[in-house]
């Protein structure tokens, strides 16, 4: 469905600025492309590249996730020698050669929120045992797989500044182009999509003329969980936070729902 809205907090971190239409963008703990360092970012979109072309080859041209992480690598001014030396890592060329491998954990936060964590590394064992011990010392629990995903669906995301495009131009671009929604914040728009239709949705804007500031895959929840308690608000945003500031973590998604009088309390 089309039109303005708000959706509930879906995504804990703000990856290379491209959490979507979220409450996320209010907490500033949450490591965005403004506020993370610089090479904290730059080594989340190596690895996005770097398995986007495990997965598709290293053409671009007939890869679209690795086109789209060569795009959203360069919005964040990433220079061209770090994009193909991550290419360079999945294809084996070079003494860049390395193996990565994208891991999906589980896991309850406080308050019963669900939380899913994106993971890519060169070492299973060790990534395992860090999330493990994150959940443990945060009051969390670590679940088995298939115990949360089921509470969300895999989206696909692209951000429109609204400095670039009239709102109607845009919404009959993407709602022929095949788009689920489009949401209306502040600064920017966010077209929602299925999973399959991602890189469809954006060329097809990409055709229109309309630039774009990023796009990729996330987990949006079904439904949400309020959380009105202070103490386990802090719990949850706590070991989000955690989470999101370990080298192996891409992204980290939650069903949590902070009603806006108490995240107005909640330090920034």
């Amino acid at each position: 469905m089309f039109g303005n809205s708000q959706v509930s907090i879906s995504n804990c971190t703000e990856s290379a600025r491209m959490s979507g239409h979220s409450k996320w963008s209010k907490v500033k703990r949450f490591k965005g492309a403004i506020d993370a360092k610089r090479g904290k970012i730059f080594s989340k979109l190596s690895k996005e590249i770097t398995i986007a072309a495990k997965a598709g080859g290293g053409d671009p041209n007939g890869n679209p996730r690795l086109r789209s992480a060569i795009q959203t690598a360069r919005t964040q001014s990433m220079p061209n020698d770090n994009i193909e030396r991550a290419i360079k890592r999945a294809t084996g060329e070079g003494k860049d050669g390395q193996q990565i491998d994208e891991i999906i954990y589980e896991g309850y936060a406080p308050g019963g929120v669900a939380i899913i964590v994106e993971t890519a590394t060169d070492n299973k064992n060790r990534t395992g045992a860090e999330i493990r011990r994150i959940f443990t010392q945060n009051n969390g629990n670590l679940a088995s797989s298939g115990s949360v995903s089921y509470m969300f669906h895999r989206k696909g995301q692209i951000i429109v500044s609204r400095l670039s495009i009239h709102e109607d131009r845009l919404l009959e671009i993407a709602l022929e182009a095949g788009a689920e929604e489009l949401t209306t914040e502040e600064d920017q728009y966010v077209i929602t999509t299925s999973h399959d239709q991602l890189y469809a949705v954006a060329e097809a804007l990409k055709k229109a003329g309309v630039t774009t500031d990023g796009q990729k895959f996330t987990f949006i929840p079904d439904t949400t969980v309020a959380v009105s308690d202070e103490t386990a608000a802090r719990q949850v945003l706590r070991l989000c936070d955690a989470l999101d500031e370990d080298d192996d973590v891409q992204n980290v998604y939650s069903n949590l729902d902070i009603p806006d009088e108490l995240l107005a309390r909640l330090p920034a």
